[in-house]
């Protein structure tokens, strides 16, 4: 049993996904937790409700709509951080810095708080006043963020896994998940669940075409799944079920025509003085348009091309450095192109004439940038935009900047800057989301686009091809910004009051552990509670710190809601600030006696817990301490009295970057030549690197303030598709290799999901020959509804007669018990009497109802329980039917139709060390093939099946061989060599008879 629900991103133009699978046992499996733009709490309602019956969480992409929404429900959601989440390791490093990128650049994803909760906690408080400027939640700090995202259990490509279970989940019962490439981001993922006889292959975002940094995904092998070949590899080959994603690009371009598109679009705006803007996300697809735009400048100013020369080539987000250092060490996880450039750079860095030369004869990586510089900060991008201004010469400019949705990140501020100007240009790289409250800018300058109501310029690129740009035509855009402002008075008192109760019912919900309330940086110094363990260097990363009182409310009164000085008693002394007295006379027990503050350590069976912030990796530490930790800064850096190492060249000023910076050996400069020294950030050494932003940050409770700008569109606006997903033409090729035997359509508009739904019942119906009414089941649930994706299989419990257990031969394979039954059904209860083959005879007895004479073979596992489940056999009654040794009179015809099976999985290697063993010559040729004494070569192909070929005709068979010179439909082969590679083969499977 296997049934599928759409929590997000069905029969809609959101691209946020959230899909929940609920296998055999209530065994539930969550498969990404995305969110869109919006960032609104209601698209988690149901997610929440699901979190207590969670078994496991699977993430494939590291792309807000695809898991913008963890580190919320890490902080929010009670019990969401005891269940097991698993991704790849690029998803998880990716993911991390998108996640920090997104709450560090707006307030909104820290989201609000409801005002009919409010109101229910404080009658006091008006209802229009918290809808008008509503509370914020406290957001995760950058080290909880790191500490989320390293409790996520990484996994490589191809690799099975059994996961464990949450601690409130069923049990698992031998459940598998294996990840695969899927092509569309750096470690995506096409998930393949094995649950008993459900095989459930789930693909969403997926893109079979290679690209300059991301390989194509494995359907067919491809660089991480193996050999490519022209079918479907044999672990994705005939699910259950398939969950497949129906967007598509509505115009699909090769690779080399898609960037020769976009680079002919930056060219024609440089040359005229005008800034490029090109919206991108910050983790994932970003990789690909940094790759190929640092690569266009190398070459073109290699070329003496004056205009990419004086061009100023930028990548703005709040933890690009970071993003781009994980790139770095993640190329092996890339396209086999890119892996042979870093080797190759590798060796030219290696040669003596390339050193001593201070760094300039040094060879650029992949993703060590000559021309892209990296903008983190606010005031740098100001600066930037302040500079194009002020230029008499105008110089053009090309910024990517975060995010594509143009809602919350750097590049907002940048649109607002050059709208106004004809001669700019932004262009858009992917289809925008489309939501329920209001479209992003990036969906209304799209939809523009789409109409090309005031005027198109159509341009040419060199290979033939013709794009369109279309004018703003002065058209009014409104750009919200979204600001934190400090709550003070009723608000502050309404807000403790609803922190009071919030924390006093994730206290009953939560069994065992800190409530996420307890854990959040809003508790000053609680004593009785059990965060109080994280140490006394926390207090430095606390917010809310006005919150002090009521916040003990979960542990010290549970029935009232604000603590007054009576309640508090004798620990007021330690709670409130500036009481230095009590009276002790007349008052009994603890009241006498100086309060202390007893930090309890958390304990589990097996000991004290450990802190995974503690065992964080460099990288990740340096997230959560460095410059990318956001609004909170590097407050250890500037400690009074912290050492340093000895090549420490000191703080460069309030805006560096970090400590123990290198001094970088550069030459002087003319005016005109640009800066190609690589630094950590790209080329730097300019003023930009001492900007720090003014910008003044609001610790603690906080609610939301919008204003929003409007602005004249006056720029040009080009759409080049860079979204990396699959196209119809991929599908329409794939289905019906994949041959699944039900189709889940999922992350689609409704228009297109029931067009590919249509044209995919065409397509497997013709693959299969039948009709398009008996063809397989494609299912298009929208977001809610659960539909039943399982297939009917021939499947009964049985129970096996003492006479036939007693005559099983077991054979171990792996591990596993294999046997061939054959045997007589019975129905439930009844009785018959049979004359069995040793001559002797049973009384069974009989009340009108025949025995099934439908003798099959079937392998079974081996088990001490006297129930097994038979695949295979005839009809079965009420009650459990009974598999009984076959009479004689039916024995010896099924023996003659039973047939040998042959089970096991070969390996290559493992046949190479049994003819090594066997004193032959062994050895591996090109991929994937072994030659045996020059004569022989078996080969293994992507579904499977082994072949053998041979040089020439054997000249002798072997003992009991007869003519058989073939093995499953092979070559012929030499007399001595061939058999003896058959025979080795057969010795590494397990013959089960078949009677």
């Amino acid at each position: 049993m296997f049934s599928f629900c759409p929590l997000q991103g069905a029969l809609s133009e959101s691209t946020a996904s959230q899909s929940l699978l609920e296998l055999d046992g209530g065994v539930k499996v969550l498969i990404d937790v995305g969110w869109d733009e919006t960032f609104d709490v209601e698209k988690l309602k149901e997610l929440e409700k699901q979190v207590p019956t969670l078994s496991l969480i699977l993430l494939t992409h590291a792309t807000v709509p695809h898991l913008a929404a963890y580190a919320h429900c890490c902080k929010h959601f009670p019990l969401f951080t005891r269940i097991p989440v698993y991704a790849t390791r690029p998803v998880i490093d990716l993911g991390r810095t998108l996640t920090q990128d997104l709450y560090s650049s707006t307030p909104l994803a820290a989201t609000t708080i409801p005002a009919t909760s409010l109101a229910e906690v404080s009658y006091s408080y008006s209802q229009a006043s918290s809808s008008e400027h509503p509370f914020l939640l406290q957001p995760p700090t950058s080290e909880e963020i790191a500490r989320y995202f390293s409790l996520i259990q990484p996994l490589k490509y191809s690799q099975p896994h059994q996961p464990l279970p949450s601690p409130f989940s069923p049990p698992l019962n031998g459940l598998t998940i294996t990840a695969y490439n899927s092509g569309h981001t750096l470690g995506g993922t096409i998930w393949h669940i094995q649950h008993g006889l459900e095989s459930i292959v789930y693909a969403v975002d997926w893109n079979q075409a290679r690209e300059n940094v991301f390989s194509g995904a494995a359907w067919l092998g491809g660089s991480h799944g193996g050999a490519g070949g022209t079918e479907v590899i044999e672990q994705l080959r005939k699910p259950t079920a398939l969950v497949c994603s129906s967007r598509t690009p509505e115009t699909t371009l090769a690779r080399g025509r898609r960037d020769e598109q976009l680079l002919e679009s930056v060219k024609l705006c440089i040359a005229r003085g005008g800034t490029v803007l090109i919206p991108v996300d910050s983790s994932a697809r970003v990789l690909e348009l940094a790759y190929l735009l640092e690569h266009a400048w190398r070459t073109e100013v290699s070329k003496d091309n004056d205009v990419f020369r004086q061009t100023k080539l930028y990548l703005a987000g709040r933890s690009i450095g970071s993003t781009m250092r994980n790139a770095r060490s993640m190329l092996e996880w890339m396209d086999d192109s890119i892996v042979r450039e870093f080797e190759a750079v590798a060796d030219v860095s290696r040669r003596p004439n390339n050193s001593g030369n201070g760094g300039q004869g040094k060879e650029a990586g992949p993703f060590d940038f000559k021309y892209l510089r990296l903008l983190e900060r606010k005031a740098q991008i100001e600066r930037v935009l302040q500079q194009a201004v002020d230029d008499s010469e105008p110089r053009g400019r090309v910024i990517l900047a975060s995010d594509a949705s143009l809602e919350w990140g750097f590049s907002k501020d940048v649109l607002k800057v050059i709208a106004g100007d004809a001669r700019n240009l932004v262009v858009l790289t992917e289809r925008p989301s489309l939501n329920t409250n209001k479209p992003s800018v990036a969906r209304t300058l799209w939809e523009w686009w789409k109409e090309r109501k005031d005027g198109v310029a159509t341009e040419q690129t060199t290979s033939g091809d013709t794009f369109e740009q279309v004018y703003g035509g002065g058209r009014e855009l409104t750009l919200s910004d979204a600001g934190r402002q400090a709550l003070g008075g009723g608000e502050l008192s309404a807000y403790q009051q609803w922190l009071a109760t919030q924390r006093q019912l994730q206290a009953t919900l939560q069994t065992g552990g800190a409530t996420a309330l307890e854990t959040s940086a809003d508790v000053v110094d609680d004593a009785s509670s059990e965060s109080s363990s994280d140490g006394e260097g926390s207090e430095t990363e606390q917010q809310g710190k006005a919150l002090n009182v009521s916040t003990t409310l979960g542990q010290a009164s549970r029935k009232k809601v604000v603590l007054n000085d009576e309640d508090l008693g004798i620990t007021i002394l330690i709670k409130k600030k500036g009481v230095y007295d009590f009276g002790v006379r007349g008052k009994k027990g603890r009241e006498r006696m100086f309060p202390i503050a007893i930090r309890r350590k958390r304990n589990d069976e097996f000991g004290e817990l450990i802190r995974p912030e503690e065992y964080l990796r460099a990288e990740e530490r340096e997230d959560a301490d460095g410059p990318d930790s956001g609004q909170f800064g590097n407050q250890q850096e500037d400690r009074l009295g912290k050492k340093r190492k000895f090549d420490d060249v000191g703080t460069a000023g309030k805006g560096s970057s970090g400590l123990n910076k290198r001094p970088q050996l550069t030459r002087a400069l003319s005016a005109d030549e640009p800066d190609t020294t690589m630094h950590a950030n790209g080329p730097g050494g300019d003023e930009l690197d001492d900007l720090e932003d003014e910008e003044e940050v609001v610790l603690g409770p906080s609610k939301l303030v919008v204003s929003s700008q409007v602005v004249s569109v006056r720029l040009r606006i080009a759409f080049v598709d860079f979204s990396g997903l699959h196209d119809k033409r991929s599908l329409n090729m794939l289905i019906p290799l994949i041959q699944p035997r039900k189709l889940v359509l999922v992350a689609g508009a409704p228009e297109e999901t029931h067009a590919l739904a249509n044209d995919c019942k065409k397509l497997l119906g013709a693959k299969l020959g039948t009709s398009e009414e008996h063809a397989v089941e494609v299912l298009t649930p929208a977001v809610g509804v659960t539909v039943n994706a399982s297939v009917d299989t021939n499947a009964w419990i049985v129970k096996l007669a003492d006479p036939l257990v007693k005559r099983l031969k077991w054979q171990n394979v792996r591990g596993l018990g294999i046997v061939t039954v054959t045997g007589l059904l019975l129905p439930g209860g009844e009785f018959a009497e049979i004359d069995y083959e040793d001559g002797t005879n049973k009384r069974q007895k009989i009340e009108g109802v025949e025995p099934s004479t439908d003798a099959s073979s079937a392998a079974v596992p081996a088990s001490n329980s006297a129930l097994t489940t038979v695949t295979g056999l005839g009809t079965a009654a009420a009650h459990v039917p009974t598999l009984d040794v076959l009479p004689t009179n039916l024995a010896s015809a099924v023996r003659s139709a039973a047939q040998p099976l042959h089970v096991g999985d070969l390996r290559l290697a493992d046949l190479r060390r049994a003819m090594l063993g066997s004193g032959h010559k062994a050895e591996f040729r090109g991929e994937g093939t072994l030659l045996i004494d020059d004569a022989v070569a078996v080969r293994k192909t992507a579904t499977g099946r082994i072949e053998i070929e041979s040089v020439s005709v054997p000249t002798e068979a072997g003992p009991g061989q007869g003519n058989q010179h073939s093995m499953m439909g092979m070559g012929m082969g030499i007399g001595g060599t061939f058999y003896a590679v058959r025979r080795k083969i057969y010795e590494g499977l397990a013959v089960v008879a078949g009677a």
